[in-house]
């Protein structure tokens, strides 16, 4: 991170790894994330916080347990902490997303895909 002024959709359309978000700001006890997402990611939650999403480019489905909330370009969802979810990219998709600091990836769910908070901050310390 730095103090230099980017554009969110800029650095998400730079990033090279699917599911791999990257920190590019943080307020307070939110880091402000941005990623690149293509097909399933895994069934997680997160239990003691919320999860925000802005969609920059392309469509999203966030799969809940009662139903599908489809998101396109602009849309803002926040995922109630403790609700299963699981998003889904038919094509390539780019968000930022709000989280507490301490949230993980995957929630308690470990995968091939849970990144750490380090992993997350890495990519962008040198700018």
């Amino acid at each position: 991170m730095s103090d230099k002024t980017s554009s969110p959709l800029e650095q998400s359309r730079a990033l090279t790894e699917y599911w791999s978000p990257r920190v590019i700001a943080e307020v307070n006890d939110l880091y402000i994330k941005v990623a690149k997402l293509k097909g399933e990611f895994t069934w997680h939650s997160h239990d003691d916080s919320d999860e925000m999403f802005m969609i920059l480019e392309g469509d999203l489905q966030m799969e809940l347990e009662d139903r599908t909330v489809a998101l396109a370009k602009g849309d803002v969802y926040v995922v109630p902490k403790g609700v299963l979810h699981n998003p889904v990219a038919q094509q390539e998709c780019l968000v930022m997303l709000f989280e507490r600091k301490d949230t993980l990836h995957t929630g308690t769910v470990r995968s091939n895909r849970s990144r750490s908070i380090a992993e997350q901050l890495a990519s962008f310390a040198g700018q």
